[in-house]
C-alpha cells in the first residue's frame, strides 16, 4: 500500500478562519456503512486519491469533537484540531474494512494519539513526561486536577493503583505541572522580585569585572593600533580621501573631493575603494594559535 500524504480536505488557515472551517467541515456529507467500505476499497487496493479524501471529510466533525476535549490545555484550537487532521489521515492509511469495524471507531485512536503527543510537545518548554507512565499520568492528572484541585494522599494511592505506578511518580508528576515556565530573562516591565526568580537574576553582572574591563581595553587599543598601521600604508591623497570619507564628523562627498583633487568623482571611488583593500590586508587579525 503507498504511503503518500493524503490530500488536506480544507485549509485551517484560509480565509474565514476555524469558524469557516467548522462550517464546511459539519457540511460534509456522512457516510453510511456501505459507502464507507466501498471507499475504503477503492482507496485500499487502487490507490484512489478522491475516495481517501472523501472518507477524511466524512470524519472531521469527529475531529473537532475529539479537539474540543482538550482545549483546557491553553493550546490553541485550530491546532489542536490540526493535529487531528493527521492522525485521521494516517488512519484512513491503516483502515482496513475487512474487519468489519466502522471508521469512526478506528480512526478515535489515531485522533486522540496525535493531539496527546502534539501537547506533550507543546504544553511547556520543558518536557513535564518523557516515559510511558509518565505520559498517562499527565493526561490524567489534568483530569483529576480540574475536578478535585490538589490531591490528597488517598487519592495519590488511589491514582497509582489504577496506572500500575508507584505513589511517588504521581506526585512528582503533580509538581511538575504546578509549576510554570520562568523565562530565562525577565521583561522589561517586571518588577525586582520577579527578575530575580528568573535564571539571569542568579547570573553575576560581569560588566565592571576587573578582567572584563581589562580584556575590552586591551582590544580597543589593538584595533587603534591596527588602524594606525593601516593608515600609514597608504599614500598621502589616499589617506587624506580615507581619514575625511571614513573618520571624520563631516564627511566631504566624492564630487566634492573630486573638485578639490582636480580628478573625476569616478577616480575619488576607485582611490577609497583601493585603499580600502589595502588597510583591510593590514587589519586582518592573526590567527590564534
Amino acid at each position: 500500500m503507498t504511503t503518500h500524504t493524503l490530500p488536506v480536505a480544507v485549509n485551517l488557515r484560509a480565509e474565514g478562519g476555524l469558524s469557516h472551517y467548522m462550517r464546511l467541515a459539519h457540511a460534509a456529507p456522512v457516510l453510511d456503512a456501505e459507502q464507507e467500505r466501498l471507499l475504503a476499497i477503492e482507496y485500499r487496493e487502487h490507490d484512489n486519491l478522491e475516495a481517501a479524501r472523501q472518507l477524511v471529510l466524512s470524519q472531521l466533525r469527529y475531529v473537532i469533537r475529539v479537539a474540543r476535549a482538550f482545549a483546557g490545555y491553553g493550546l490553541p484550537q485550530a491546532d489542536l484540531i490540526q493535529e487531528g487532521n493527521i492522525g485521521l489521515m494516517k488512519a484512513v492509511k491503516h483502515f482496513d474494512p475487512a474487519h468489519g469495524v466502522r471508521l469512526v471507531s478506528f480512526a478515535i485512536h489515531w485522533i486522540r494519539a496525535e493531539i496527546y503527543d502534539y501537547i506533550l510537545r507543546n504544553w511547556r518548554i520543558v518536557k513535564v513526561a518523557t516515559t510511558k507512565a509518565q505520559r498517562k499520568l499527565f493526561f490524567n492528572l489534568r483530569q483529576s486536577r480540574a475536578r478535585i484541585g490538589w490531591m490528597n494522599e488517598s487519592e495519590i494511592e488511589g491514582l497509582a493503583a489504577d496506572l500500575d505506578v508507584p505513589t511517588e511518580t504521581v506526585k512528582e508528576m503533580e509538581s511538575r505541572m504546578a509549576s510554570a515556565d520562568i523565562p530565562f530573562d525577565a521583561q522589561d516591565d517586571t518588577d525586582d522580585e520577579e527578575f530575580r526568580a528568573s535564571p539571569a537574576g542568579y547570573l553575576q553582572d560581569m560588566r565592571y569585572n576587573p578582567e572584563t574591563l581589562l580584556t575590552h581595553a586591551d582590544a580597543e587599543t589593538t584595533q587603534q593600533d591596527l588602524l594606525r598601521s593601516a593608515l600609514v600604508s597608504l599614500d598621502d591623497r589616499s589617506r587624506d580621501i580615507i581619514r575625511r570619507r571614513w573618520l571624520a564628523t563631516e564627511k566631504p562627498t566624492l564630487h566634492e573631493l573630486a573638485e578639490e583633487y582636480g580628478v573625476s568623482a569616478e577616480r575619488i571611488r576607485q582611490i577609497e575603494k583601493k585603499a580600502l583593500d589595502t588597510m583591510k590586508g593590514v587589519l586582518q587579525l592573526p590567527e590564534p594559535a
